[in-house]
């Protein structure tokens, strides 16, 4: 458990990652058993972010807009690519895309060139 201010624990197999959070999960993610994960916390996020500890990302779209809160990747957050492995859409319209990290950014287009047919000179989609 990452905390700040709790000094124990007491959820069964819970312990205390301590002052060096990326040596305590570089440990943990050493160790058998199920995976890691980390909930309402962009603080300890960009923590493992910045030290190559994610090996998948789970982004859930909630389909509101609120024009404010905080954010994942603020100003700052160490730079990379990440791989599409799966993606789905709940029936209340949320979407749950499942990414992979995969290197340096490369800078590019959004277009798929696999869905790009040619037409006056625009780009159309096709459907």
């Amino acid at each position: 458990m990452a905390s700040t201010n709790l000094r124990t624990v007491d959820w069964p197999g819970s312990s205390l990652l301590g002052p060096d959070v990326p040596g305590a999960v570089a440990g943990l993610k050493e160790q058998p058993g199920n995976e890691l994960q980390v909930h309402g916390s962009g603080a300890l996020a960009r923590t493992l972010i910045d030290h190559d500890l994610v090996d998948e990302y789970r982004l859930f779209v909630i389909p509101v807009h609120l024009g404010s809160g905080k954010k994942l990747f603020p100003e700052g957050t160490k730079a990379a690519a990440l791989r599409l492995t799966s993606t789905k859409a709940t029936a209340a319209g949320v979407v749950i895309s499942t990414y992979e990290p995969a290197g340096p950014v490369r800078y590019g287009s959004f277009e798929d060139p696999a869905q790009r047919v040619a037409s006056t000179g625009a780009i159309t989609w096709a459907s």
